[in-house]
């Protein structure tokens, strides 16, 4: 439950926080009284900040430093007292045009709204990939190098999405296509996951007539897709834009250890569970943030969703508790509506 505050707190707050937004250091009384157009000695904002550093809204990180939020005064002040921006129309555009230039490539038009998203934002981004569980139209292998092939998925709505596997060294060029032949009979107009049962049964019992290199392409190819977890597949564009406030060995571990969480199922699965409960855009900040909770950052995400309203994927970015929060939370929720529309 937060606190109470009159209007010379609350100002004071934001003028706290805006200062620390900008410069990333701890503010002092001269800052703020120089900021606030009020008339008030020294000694009076000193006095409104120890009593909102007793309310748990403020922290001084040295004796006789100035103040910074804490992640409860920053989620006071974005939930009562910031004012969202307007997304220009220059920053639409460019959000716009990366995404557009992809066509129906599904994992390239997310990983493009990403990078629009980190360059914009200065910061990390990410999107949760949804599984693909769409009836089927097409799936292809192309030959990479040696050891790696390319699969094309297209489902019968016209999206398209690739994964690069490994493949037998020795694989003939004509395995390539004789794997393509033999899925698009069995999988077209059905999903990968009510199939693949089928599929692997029927090469185990070795009804299907295909020699072993190429039935080892087919399971690597069904296995790609459909041994993916429930909840779709995270990544991470910009991570480098995160080591940039970097100022200590403990900041660096700190990172580090935010990369590892990123990496497992299980934040994958919360993150989209989190997204999907909220109609707009989610903001986890700093250690409230049971996700990311020692990593000293927030995390702004917005679930997107296909032509039946259902929330499929998340979109967002990672940075340092300061980020521009009025910037970045209309940048998010347009990026994640624009997927969303593209996708249906």
């Amino acid at each position: 439950m937060f606190p109470d505050l009159d209007r010379r707190s609350r100002e004071i707050l934001k003028l706290v926080v805006d200062a620390y937004m900008e410069t990333g250091e701890p503010v002092g009384s001269k800052t703020v009284a120089e900021r606030l157009g009020m008339n008030l000695s020294p000694a009076t904002i000193r006095n409104a900040m120890a009593e909102l550093e007793e309310l748990g809204l403020l922290h001084a990180p040295h004796v006789s430093a100035g103040r910074v939020p804490t992640s409860t005064g920053l989620r006071l002040f974005i939930d009562g007292i910031l004012e969202l921006g307007e997304l220009g129309s220059t920053e639409k555009a460019s959000i716009e045009a990366q995404c557009a230039a992809t066509g129906k490539n599904l994992a390239d038009m997310l990983a493009k709204a990403t990078d629009a998203l980190a360059g914009l934002s200065s910061c990390a981004g990410l999107v949760l990939a949804p599984k693909i569980d769409r009836p089927l139209r097409q799936i292809e292998f192309v030959a990479l190098t040696p050891g790696q092939v390319l699969v094309v998925l297209v489902t019968e709505d016209g999206m398209v999405e690739n994964r690069v596997i490994e493949a037998p060294l020795d694989l003939a060029p004509s395995s390539l296509a004789l794997a393509a032949h033999y899925l698009n009979r069995r999988l077209a107009g059905r999903r990968i996951a009510e199939a693949r049962k089928e599929i692997e049964e029927d090469i185990h019992q070795r009804r299907a007539e295909l020699d072993e290199l190429t039935a080892r392409l087919v399971q690597s190819g069904l296995a790609v897709w459909a041994g993916q977890t429930g909840s779709g597949q995270l990544l991470l564009r910009g991570q480098g834009r995160l080591l940039e406030d970097i100022t200590a060995l403990e900041d660096l571990e700190r990172i580090r250890r935010l990369f590892d969480a990123l990496e497992t199922e299980e934040t994958t699965a919360k993150l989209l569970e989190a997204a999907g409960k909220a109609e707009g855009v989610q903001i986890f900040i700093g250690a409230e943030n049971p996700l990311f909770a020692h990593a000293g950052c927030s995390v702004i995400v917005s679930p997107y969703m296909n032509g039946r309203a259902q929330v499929i994927g998340a979109i967002g970015v990672i940075g340092p508790l300061r980020m521009n929060y009025a910037r970045i939370i209309p940048m998010v929720d347009y990026t994640a509506k624009l997927v969303g529309r593209l996708l249906g």
